[in-house]
């Protein structure tokens, strides 16, 4: 690159800011001109409305991203270039294509998103026939609509902050466009909105406290209850486990009593998977025999108290920790327990959910099952992985040669094949190969690389051959302490696959093959291993590296989630039950007729209270007419004596005898500061920075009289 060239681009990129800070400042200072303030109130509402519909565009069809785009294109090109706009005539050809396209796409004008995507276009045409202050309001009025159709597909945190800020920005357009007399500048019309936001709040925080809870959503539609989700599956294959590996959705939070387990204890059961084809496994349906009733033996000094948020799953699982000591406690959530010792609510979780729940880390359970009821957990496919069934065949042989009691030697037949895993080369890794219709064997024989399913899925086939009652548990391990607020975050990411063993004398026995091959998956977590490996998320590879910079990544992140999780705890989550709870805490009975006075007459009190404050007679005051009357206060009781009919020079003459030298120039400085602001022709346009400077000034003023 030549020097003439640089030096072109330096001008170039000059030019190109000096034009952005003209277009700036036209945006946000008082305009004189009636046409000049019309084509700026109209680029404001053009933001504003970019700032509604931008949030919409993840569920939008691309054609119709691309026909909002284009027609807000067009409007800022006729406002910019002061263009005429299209005739009514044409916009009637635009509106019912508008409507066939959406009708194309959807079979319907009705519904969640066929009905979002119409208002959508609609608000686009709109602002190509806005010509009046009518028309602004109308625009304005269809966008706070649609901005409450967002909180139908998500009402996150960043949802509500995107919200406020295009709420912000539409009553920052009403205050321009209701300004009769002269405009006022961008900092003046932000301030005019702060106050109507602050008058809001109180009756928001009584609407939000008071206002009758419903369980559904206000505008739900019977699918949406169905939508997909991200998380385990009700089946398990060689690589699905391992797939949410990218997924950083959180699944639940966890607030324990006390201070939480050792990681290696935190084995969060869910499904519980007998039956396999050869490949996939799933829940066992055929049963040779009934199971018995769930029976726990546990320690109970290994109790655990805890509370659970999870996330909506579209399932009716419920997650806790190894082994559930009684049902959680949740209004409305029926839970119940599974022979196999999985929770299971009376509903699918369509909502964030929370409840209390109290586990054993020390049990036994299962002591109870039967001779009959074990040979549910030992069936194999026929026809698949023969080389596994071989070499199970081989074992056996050996664990019989070697005698003793059938328990003894059940406990040798896991000890052996975890060996193997810890010694036959076996490597844990993030990103398994493709498995074919032999998946055991390929993974035993050939690759030897593979993610926990993998290893529970052979484990449990080899545990099977040899003739031990075994299961797969999948649901999740581990999870990230939040230094921030103490909750334990455990994500999609954290899914995990092990393993039980039936054995006498002890019952389904937790047997993780995983530990045995990556043990810092199980002691210090997935986020520490993805490290050591290179693999995984860029914040998961960073943590608990020096690097500076990701050590300050990971604190914003602990933050943000810290500070969503509160968003999600106390608004979200406030049900109504909790709206309850006050009104039997001060002796009410909990009616929702009871709830309904008390919020007419919070309402009520409240409006009165605002009604007051905004209509009250108010005296506008100067301020440097109260300066100069406490600088005249001050000498007062400084003893200086002169007449109430005393000018600003009138006084400073007689100040020029009394005071000492250095309080008579200070004294004089702010009398002719006084003069200037308040009787010259400068006083019609006073700047704020003049004021305060002149306040700190006589706030400084000291009286010291001459000797």
């Amino acid at each position: 690159m030549t020097a003439s060239s640089g030096t072109a681009i330096g001008n170039g990129q000059r030019r190109g800011a000096a034009r952005l800070r003209a277009f700036v400042s036209w945006l946000t200072r008082a305009q004189v001109s009636s046409a000049a303030r019309e084509r700026r109130d109209v680029m404001v509402l053009l933001f504003a409305v970019a700032f509604v519909a931008l949030p919409q565009f993840e569920h939008l069809p691309g054609w119709a991203i691309g026909v909002v785009a284009l027609l807000w294109c067009w409007r800022a090109w006729i406002t910019l270039r002061n263009l005429p706009l299209p005739g009514r005539v044409a916009m009637l050809p635009l509106l019912a294509l508008a409507a066939g396209a959406v009708w194309l796409h959807y079979r319907t004008l009705l519904g969640r998103e066929a009905g979002v995507t119409f208002l959508l276009l609609l608000l686009a045409l709109k602002l190509l026939e806005m010509r009046a202050t009518r028309d602004v309001f109308v625009v304005v009025f269809l966008s706070f609509f649609i901005l409450l159709t967002q909180f139908m597909h998500s009402q996150a945190l960043p949802v509500a902050l995107m919200t406020l800020g295009a709420v912000v920005a539409l009553f920052f357009v009403l205050v321009s466009v209701s300004l009769k007399g002269d405009d006022l500048p961008a900092g003046r019309k932000l301030r005019l909105v702060g106050l109507i936001a602050l008058k809001a709040v109180p009756l928001a925080v009584v609407l939000f406290l008071l206002f009758p809870r419903i369980d559904n959503p206000l505008w739900g539609l019977p699918r949406d209850a169905f939508a997909s989700s991200t998380g385990l599956s009700n089946s398990m294959s060689p690589g699905g486990i391992s797939q949410l590996l990218q997924s950083e959705a959180i699944a639940f939070r966890v607030r324990f009593a006390g201070s939480p387990p050792e990681n290696q204890y935190l084995y969060w059961r869910g499904p519980v998977f007998g039956g396999f084809d050869g490949r996939t496994w799933s829940p066992l349906t055929q049963r040779v025999a009934a199971p018995p009733p769930l029976r726990v033996d546990a320690d109970p000094a290994s109790a655990v108290d805890y509370t659970v948020t999870l996330e909506p799953s579209q399932r009716d699982w419920l997650f806790a920790l190894e082994l559930p000591a009684s049902l959680p406690t949740a209004e409305g959530l029926n839970p119940r327990a599974s022979h196999d010792g999985q929770l299971l609510a009376g509903r699918l979780i369509t909502s964030r959910t929370r409840y209390e729940a109290r586990s054993f880390t020390r049990f036994a359970f299962g002591l109870n099952e039967t001779a009959l009821s074990l040979r549910n957990w030992l069936a194999l496919p026929s026809g698949f992985n023969p080389r596994t069934l071989q070499f199970a065949a081989d074992l056996r042989a050996r664990l019989q040669a070697a005698g003793g009691e059938r328990a003894t030697a059940d406990r040798r037949a896991v000890d052996a094949v975890l060996d193997h895993f810890r010694q036959g080369g076996f490597r844990y890794t993030l990103e398994p190969p493709l498995l074919g219709r032999d998946s055991v064997d390929e993974f035993l024989f050939d690759s030897r690389l593979g993610f926990c399913e993998h290893y529970a899925s052979a484990f449990v086939v080899l545990m099977r051959a040899l003739d031990v009652p075994a299961r797969v548990v999948t649901g999740y391990q581990g999870g990230e302490v939040n230094p921030v607020d103490g909750f334990v975050t455990v994500r999609q990411s954290d899914a995990h696959a092990w393993t039980e063993v039936w054995l006498a004398g002890r019952g389904w026995t937790r047997v993780d093959p995983t530990s045995v091959v990556a043990p810092v998956r199980i002691e210090q977590g997935l986020r520490e291993l993805a490290r050591q490996t290179g693999a995984g998320p860029l914040f998961t590879i960073g943590a608990g590296t020096g690097a500076g910079w990701m050590r300050v990544v990971q604190r914003l992140r602990f933050n943000w989630e810290a500070l969503e999780n509160s968003w999600n705890q106390w608004v979200l989550s406030y049900s109504a039950e909790q709206q309850m709870t006050p009104l039997e805490q001060f002796g009410f009975a909990p009616d929702w007729r009871v709830l309904a006075s008390m919020l007419a007459l919070a309402v009520s009190i409240v409006a009165t209270v605002l009604a007051v404050v905004s209509l009250r007679h108010r005296v506008r005051r100067d301020p440097l007419a109260d300066l100069e009357a406490r600088f005249r206060r001050r000498l007062e009781r400084a003893g200086v004596q002169y007449q109430a009919t005393d000018g600003l020079r009138a006084l400073a003459g007689r100040l020029a005898s009394e005071l000492a030298p250095a309080s008579r120039v200070e004294a004089e400085a702010i009398l002719r500061l006084l003069e200037r602001w308040r009787y010259s022709p400068a006083s019609a346009n006073v700047p704020s920075a003049a004021v305060r400077d002149l306040r700190a000034r006589v706030r400084r003023f000291r009286v010291r009289f001459a000797d």
